[in-house]
């Protein structure tokens, strides 16, 4: 099998360039909306990341014409998800957050916006790795693919699958951390 091609690469940086003007954008009062539509939920901010994630892996698979709305609505359904589970849950709710003394007054990594210059860092921590890492972090993590579909996709075993992937995303994060990106954007 091929290494990625230029236009894998373009297309890593189209989605990116996609999220960041498309997406991107409503950050701010997506968190707004669940916060106020649904207090109980206990982490918005899970909720906002896995509804980027499942927005980027449909963007992927077919275009989206209108993102907000479709943010909106996967955003919607894990909300209501997380509430039913909740439910279930033995764990008790807490009010009031601000009156406890655990929480960290930083500012969450989560706020830290996604900015361009930490996905242009991506992309060339993803270009810099060995061809075969690259390939697989780049099926695994921006196409979705299982490991069994990249071995057999590739004609490898799922374990060389499994630790080259492993190996490329440790040598993201190493590249990333060296240029100051303290979280990995990858999913």
């Amino acid at each position: 099998m091929n290494p990625p091609t230029a236009s894998d690469l373009s297309l890593v940086a189209d989605q990116t360039q996609w999220f960041s003007e498309e997406v991107h954008p409503y950050d701010s009062q997506l968190r707004a909306y669940l916060r106020g539509s649904f207090p109980s939920v206990r982490d918005v901010e899970d909720v906002v990341q896995e509804s980027y994630l499942r927005l980027w892996r449909r963007q992927l698979t077919a275009p989206i014409r209108s993102a907000k709305s479709f943010l909106y609505k996967v955003a919607r359904h894990l909300a209501i998800d997380s509430l039913r589970h909740t439910r279930r849950s033995p764990f008790d709710d807490v009010a009031d957050l601000a009156r406890l003394s655990v929480l960290d007054p930083a500012p969450h990594a989560a706020e830290a916006a996604c900015t361009n210059e930490e996905l242009d860092l991506l992309l060339t921590a993803i270009e810099s790795l060995p061809p075969r890492c690259r390939e697989i972090v780049i099926l695994r993590k921006l196409r979705g693919l299982s490991q069994k579909e990249i071995a057999r996709h590739m004609g490898i075993t799922a374990r060389t699958v499994e630790v080259q992937g492993c190996k490329g995303l440790d040598r993201c994060e190493q590249f990333l951390r060296a240029r100051g990106v303290t979280r990995n954007p990858l999913p």
